[in-house]
């Protein structure tokens, strides 16, 4: 059973009005450019927030659907919309239950989203059905750490106060074996500190890359 879709308001508020534009100085523009680069045909990104991504998107993309459940961000999405270089349509779901048929997207993008789905698996699963077969996944998301001290401190982080207070973000998810148990195959992830910081910073671990959903068989 899907969870009703619960307003964060001030956590809403909170990213558009200073996290947002906080990621934009410290340079996580380059990131967004890479992760869309090439993209084309019809394309799905889940938890599209307030649209940042929209004036990154290539040309080559004939239809964006992006799926935003927080009222606030997505009003602001819509917003953003209208002064995007490719038509973009805006819905109200979750990514555990999309409302589209199979393989009905070319691509699909997972932006700084994972981490606060309240049930990754499934939103995996779902991107992977809606996927054509061959289709791309192309991901940035903030992952578990590197060290076993950062890691703890995650474990720590995550079963406090963390998600409460961050809109339900958890710090410490392993993205990467996530993606490879909902059956994609990994093409390319690159793996880095965002943003660079002389301490270590629980969030900072973040993979940048491409999954496929495999072709289908034919019959031997």
């Amino acid at each position: 059973m899907t969870r009703p879709i619960r307003p964060h308001p001030l956590f809403a508020r909170f990213y558009a009005a200073f996290a947002g534009p906080a990621l934009e100085k410290a340079g996580i523009t380059e990131h967004r450019r890479r992760l869309l680069a090439g993209l084309t045909g019809e394309v799905i990104e889940i938890g599209a927030g307030n649209g940042l991504n929209f004036p990154h998107y290539p040309p080559g993309v004939t239809r964006l659907v992006a799926v935003e459940p927080e009222p606030n961000l997505r009003r602001l999405a819509q917003r953003a919309a209208r002064d995007a270089p490719v038509p973009v349509e805006v819905e109200s779901a979750r990514a555990e239950r999309l409302p589209f048929p199979d393989a009905s997207f070319d691509a699909a993008v997972a932006c700084l989203t994972l981490c606060s789905i309240a049930a990754p698996a499934a939103a995996l699963a779902e991107l992977h059905r809606v996927l054509r077969p061959g289709g791309q996944l192309r991901f940035f998301e903030h992952v578990q750490a590197g060290t076993p001290v950062i890691r703890g401190v995650q474990r720590a982080l995550d079963a406090t106060v963390w998600p409460r207070l961050m809109g339900g973000c958890h710090t410490g998810r392993d993205t990467q074996a996530a993606l490879t148990a909902a059956g994609f195959t990994l093409t390319d992830v690159d793996r880095f500190d965002f943003p660079e910081a002389r301490i270590p910073m629980p969030a900072a671990a973040h993979i940048l890359g491409t999954a496929v959903r495999p072709e289908v068989s034919g019959p031997a």
